[in-house]
């Protein structure tokens, strides 16, 4: 199959496109960086150079394709000068006229959990309208993966840890968190590429549920800290935390409320209702390994 990866050699992109080369599709990823080049084409696909907000060079590229992975991709959280809705909206709506343009009939789009939500789940509500955007789209079958919280978020804990022995958050505690790794995204983004649909589908995809309490463990015996604990503080405490750190503080109090949203549980409520029969492979003490080396490094 023609298959096109948007996302460069991401965090997910790169797992996905080695996946999909195993089983010797044709892949072509879209990258912004011409650096990127040469290591792409070392994997054995195609690079694509161009933006994700030239509609027409997206239309180009993904015309003749027999399916498309599309998402958003991660924006800098401390670019004070940076419109966070309408950079993802831009792009989400670039996504639905590049894909009518070029007439593909198959599609992948990275959402979110909590993208069912219309209001109250803060950075990621966009993923809501994104989603309804191309649900308009007429003649294209498409999957919404819905991922949970991405365990290399935890990395941003790791001064706190060194500096507090804690992880301070107003989520997780003594609640589940649905953790995922990005190697199991790509896995089930991969099924998806290359399995027929007709219509629309959401999909959520996780690899292990585990309380806040327990991360602490796992992360705190892994990297020798038995008595890593995880403090629960107040949505207030969360968001002064962020902005002390210098990140833009309309960006801050919309992680707040999308964490907020989590531990009330209404991020997740219809991700219990829908969770996947089967979890990732990834628990978190695999995970943990990569924590430590980048623990160690710093």
């Amino acid at each position: 199959m023609k298959l096109i990866i948007t996302g460069s050699l991401g965090n997910i992109s790169k797992p996905l496109a080695k996946a999909l080369l195993k089983e010797n599709h044709q892949i072509t990823i879209i990258t912004s960086s011409s650096e990127r080049k040469s290591e792409i084409e070392n994997l054995g696909a195609q690079a694509a150079i161009g933006s994700v907000n030239d509609v027409d060079f997206l239309a180009q590229t993904f015309t003749g394709a027999n399916a498309v992975y599309c998402m958003i991709p991660r924006a800098n959280y401390f670019d004070p000068n940076l419109d966070l809705d309408a950079f993802t909206r831009k792009i989400g709506n670039n996504y639905a006229e590049a894909i009518a343009k070029s007439g593909v009939k198959r599609v992948v789009f990275l959402s979110s959990i909590g993208a069912h939500l219309e209001q109250g789940s803060g950075i990621i509500q966009r993923y809501n309208e994104i989603e309804a955007v191309l649900n308009k789209l007429s003649n294209v079958s498409i999957t919404f993966m819905r991922p949970t919280s991405f365990y290399y978020n935890l990395l941003a804990y790791i001064p706190m840890i060194k500096n507090q022995a804690i992880i301070a958050a107003n989520y997780g505690a003594d609640q589940l968190i649905p953790w995922v790794s990005p190697n199991d995204i790509a896995e089930a983004i991969a099924e998806e590429l290359t399995t027929p649909l007709d219509g629309k589908k959401i999909r959520y995809v996780a690899s292990e549920e585990v309380s806040g309490d327990e991360t602490a463990k796992i992360l705190g015996d892994a990297i020798g800290n038995p008595d890593l604990k995880w403090k629960l503080i107040s949505d207030e405490e969360t968001l002064n935390g962020l902005i002390a750190v210098g990140m833009q503080p309309k960006i801050a109090q919309g992680l707040v409320e999308m964490y907020a949203a989590l531990y009330s549980g209404l991020l997740s409520e219809d991700y219990y209702q829908n969770r996947p029969a089967v979890l990732g492979k990834t628990k978190l003490a695999d995970y943990a390994k990569e924590f430590i080396a980048v623990f160690n490094q710093n």
